[in-house]
């Protein structure tokens, strides 16, 4: 497989997918080798002369009117390394950690950081031989960069801190010895230039978004069984409804789900045995389509914030020039990283109340609990108790991050994104969002089996065929968490949207 070309102007999302979960290797441009060059000769003539630059002859943060030496700059970066690697909690997966790595690689690769050319290769040779600092997932602010967990990925490239290499984890020094790669002394603006961006929650936002936009196609699938399972009205998927109220999402949701009842004998038409579904079923467009734009528009902040340049000072070797500005600070990927999470909660929220109509025998005219000797069998009961439970978390989770701020560094850094912490929570939601799914996904196949299978829709089938060579249906009561395992991993490994998408065609909002 070809490297990724990291120059700091066209790294995607799939880039990021495939160099963070498919290890695919990565390359600097000779244009971003030149750019690096250039910007750290700027950087070294600010040393020479004493220049007073923040962070490369100063302090940090409070400490920004103390005046360091010429012969303190390397002990300068140093001990900003030592000193903010204070992260707490469990690591983050490793295919975080490589995000991090790579996001900032393209960021130092636009030139305007002053590192040197050798401080950039040492990440990129890590990142292509398998040495993943162990970062703790607690500890940023998402202001002045994301520090402690940028810090942690550092302290490996100076022979300190943890690695996980070839799975275990060692010391950093030993991990970067096994692999080859020499550890590396910083210099003047190093430190400094790899630890104040924003790279810690992009990457654990960017990965969410990804798999957010994957788990889309899952939700219009979900209820499209969930149509068949309760014969469902279509009416309400009619576009020329959707065309008078022109959002993209709803109108994509309707024709998406219609593409995948093709064809079913399962569904019925206004007045055929109810004149009306519930908002559950009628609405589905419009509370899917809602998230998918909401998605849309976290995708269109996150293609540019892969790309930009998060470091301060900024160094503009054109003008020979360092200036202090504000790109660390995290507020447009701390308010995208809320939305996203509320746009995805939303989506469990409606796939609960689905999954209730199914199992409710006054609402789906189904046995109770979808198995036919209820008393003696509890069925599927306790998968709405589950389910209903990971919504209420979700509704904890999804409290926006971005409208808290602490003041930090005595009051200099007085106002702070919490960035951070909203992308680890968009992660949580995405994942009980998921399991929801698969729940209701599991349940809408028994209904169909109890409903009377007379045929479903082109996409359907394809769908709960698939679940069935996994989850056979429930006659009597058996440890159900082995089943919803079973559909979740059909979803997390992509392999019930690529069949469908095999039947219907790609699957696009």
């Amino acid at each position: 497989m070809n490297k990724v070309i990291v120059n700091g102007e066209t790294l995607t999302l799939k880039d990021i997918v495939q160099v963070c979960r498919y290890y695919r290797e990565v390359e600097l441009s000779e244009e971003a080798k030149e750019s690096i060059l250039k910007s750290r000769k700027v950087v070294d003539d600010f040393v020479e002369n004493e220049q007073v630059v923040y962070g490369i002859t100063t302090g940090f943060g409070k400490f920004s009117d103390v005046t360091i030496s010429k012969e303190d700059s390397k002990l300068l970066q140093h001990n900003l390394i030592v000193s903010h690697a204070v992260g707490a909690g469990k690591p983050f997966p490793t295919e975080v950690v490589r995000g991090m790595m790579l996001l900032r690689i393209n960021s130092l690769a636009k030139g305007y950081s002053g590192v040197r050319l050798e401080t950039i290769e040492t990440m990129v040779d890590m990142l292509n031989k398998g040495v993943h600092p162990v970062v703790p997932e607690k500890g940023s602010l998402g202001s002045s960069g994301d520090l402690a967990p940028l810090s942690h990925m550092v302290l490996p490239m100076i022979g300190l801190g943890k690695a996980e290499y070839k799975g275990e984890v060692m010391d950093g020094a030993e991990a970067m010895a096994k692999a080859g790669i020499n550890t590396i002394q910083l210099t003047s603006k190093e430190g400094l230039a790899l630890i104040n961006g924003t790279q810690a929650m992009t990457s654990v936002g960017a990965l969410t978004l990804c798999d957010a936009i994957d788990l889309m196609k899952v939700a219009d699938l979900a209820a499209a069984l969930s149509f068949e399972a309760q014969n469902g009205v279509v009416n309400a998927l009619d576009s020329r409804i959707h065309m008078l109220r022109p959002h993209k999402g709803q109108i994509d949701t309707a024709k998406i789900i219609l593409n995948l009842l093709e064809g079913s004998r399962m569904t019925t038409k206004q007045g055929e045995i109810r004149v009306q579904d519930a908002y559950a079923l009628r609405c589905v467009p419009q509370v899917h389509g809602a998230s998918k734009d909401a998605i849309n528009y976290v995708k269109g902040k996150l293609e540019i914030e892969i790309n930009s340049v998060t470091d301060n000072p900024l160094v503009f070797h054109d003008t020979k020039e360092g200036v202090s500005g504000g790109n660390f600070h995290g507020q447009p990927m701390a308010l995208s990283f809320d939305f996203l999470g509320i746009a995805l909660a939303e989506i469990a929220n409606i796939s609960e109340r689905r999954l209730e109509r199914l199992v409710n025998p006054a609402l789906s005219g189904l046995p109770a609990f979808l198995v036919e000797k209820g008393g003696l069998n509890s069925g599927f009961m306790i998968v709405q108790y589950s389910a209903a439970a990971l919504v209420s978390e979700n509704k904890v989770l999804a409290h926006p991050a971005s409208v808290d701020s602490i003041p930090s560094s005595a009051n200099q850094e007085d106002h702070v994104s919490m960035g951070t912490i909203a992308a680890r929570k968009a992660r949580e939601i995405m994942e009980n969002v998921r399991r929801v799914l698969a729940m209701e996904i599991m349940c809408a196949c028994q209904a169909i089996d109890l409903r009377g299978n007379k045929g479903l829709g082109t996409g359907t089938k394809v769908a709960y065929d698939l679940v069935r060579e996994k989850v056979e249906r429930l006659v009597d009561d058996r440890p159900l968490y082995e089943d919803i395992n079973a559909c979740e991993d059909l979803i997390t490994s992509g392999k019930l949207i690529q069949a469908v998408e095999e039947a219907v065609g790609e699957i696009n909002f």
